[in-house]
Order: structure tokens, then sequence, then C-alpha cells
């Protein structure tokens, strides 16, 4: 989950990782960044704390993210040498590469929830996303 304010502006993420009765959150912010930074940032950030090849499922509110996996946007991009539809270059390219790779590692499962509505874990992970971004004062 990420927040920013403003677009760009100070932003935040916040993760909740869970592996049977084991939960771990983690959080961070950038002073300067986009909603779509942060977005991609949460997950490698996720990934990056699990120590072991395994089956994941991310749950994420961002369209941006899930569908880039689901809707096969990244092997496009990566087939076109990193060029959108358009023939423009991919943004936040080297966020994408990262995540990229993470796939290589583990099995990963892209899985879209709806953002601010009922799924408490997305709530939990847009408060620690807010509290983030207090930090940066």
């Amino acid at each position: 989950m990420e927040l920013v304010l403003g677009n760009p502006g100070p932003g935040g993420w916040g993760a909740i990782l869970m592996c049977g009765e084991h939960k771990k959150e983690i959080s961070g912010s950038q002073p300067d960044t986009t909603n779509n930074v942060m977005e991609l940032t949460a997950i490698i950030e996720a990934l990056k704390s699990i120590k072991f090849p395994c089956s994941i499922k991310v749950y994420s509110d961002s369209a941006y993210v899930i569908n880039g996996f689901t809707q096969g946007w990244i092997y496009n991009w990566m087939k076109k040498n990193w060029k959108t539809a358009d023939g423009s270059p991919v943004k936040n390219k080297d966020l994408w590469q990262t995540l990229y790779q993470f796939t290589q590692v583990h099995k990963i499962e892209f899985i879209k929830v709806k953002g601010h509505s009922d799924n408490a874990y997305n709530n939990r992970c847009d408060e620690l996303a807010r509290k983030a971004i207090l930090t940066l004062s």
C-alpha cells in the first residue's frame, strides 16, 4: 500500500508479511516521490524480507502493479526493450526490473484487492504508510 501527499510529493508505503501465525509489519517513506514508485517499493521491500524461495501471494490495491504482471505488461515491455506500446520509455524501469527479479526467485501470485474498503490488512498498510510519511518532518 502506498500514500503520496501530492503526486509527486512526500510518500509512504506499508506492507504486512504473514506466514502461518507469524506477522511482520514494515514501512518506509521518501520525501519526493510518486504513488507508482511507492506501490512498487512496498512490494519490493516486502519481498526483500523473505529469506528463501517460496510461494507467495501478493495482495495489493495497485492496479498499476497487479496489471503489470496479470495483464502481461512487463513481458511486453521487456520484449520491446523497456518501451511502452506507444514507444516511450517505461517509467520506473529500475523498480520493475527489481520486482521481476523476485519473480524469478519466488513463485508469486499477484492479487488485486479493493482499496479504501473493508479489507483490514489493506487499511492497516495505509495506516503504516501514513505514519511513515510523518517521520519525514
